[in-house]
């Protein structure tokens, strides 16, 4: 299993389609977290990102024999989480996101846990005000650090339309930063 940890994504959903199904436990684990995460920062409710990235991995396993090993698969496995997630906010809009809690544990400075925990909290404010098609390809980029190919690959718009949104949204950030 050490060897396999090796492996490309790609090279372990070959074997996953051809012989050894359970190799799908190592996308998971490479990806569970990091979805997480992405599909948090679009509905805001994290036991509901929890379910949409399980759901996410249930049917990109149904799936993968329609997946091209010839591109990317983080950017299809981003691209299901993505769906499902937009799906799930279309069919919940009127609900009100909860606020997450912030946990950092630190060994020795609890001044610098705090300074950490007030920027992600004002970061986190700010990004929530920004427009949905704005802060998407934002957190895409600097959180996930997806490249611009692949934020274009998840989205399904024009490389040079993510460069635009990504450009508005850190202006759009900074003035709305700057005022609180």
């Amino acid at each position: 299993m050490t060897v396999d940890k090796e492996l490309t994504d790609e090279e372990i959903i070959e074997k996953v389609r051809t012989s050894n199904q359970d190799l799908y436990a190592l996308i998971i684990d490479r990806y569970q977290k990091k979805l997480v995460r992405y599909v948090n920062n679009l509905i805001k409710n994290e036991d509901k990102a929890i379910d949409v990235v399980q759901e996410s991995f249930i049917k990109a396993y149904v799936n993968l024999n329609s997946f091209n090993i010839e591109k990317k698969f983080s950017s299809w496995i981003y691209r299901i989480a993505h769906n499902q997630a937009i799906n799930l906010a279309k069919k919940y809009q009127k609900e009100t996101p909860l606020l997450e809690d912030w946990d950092f544990k630190s060994d020795d400075d609890i001044e610098k846990d705090f300074e950490e925990k007030e920027t992600i909290e004002k970061v986190e404010k700010c990004l929530k005000n920004i427009p949905l098609l704005y802060s998407e390809p934002l957190s895409l980029y600097y959180i996930d650090e997806k490249s611009y190919d692949e934020i274009s690959d998840i989205l399904r718009i024009p490389m040079g339309t993510v460069a635009t949104r990504i450009n508005r949204a850190k202006k759009i950030m900074k003035n709305i930063c700057q005022k609180n």
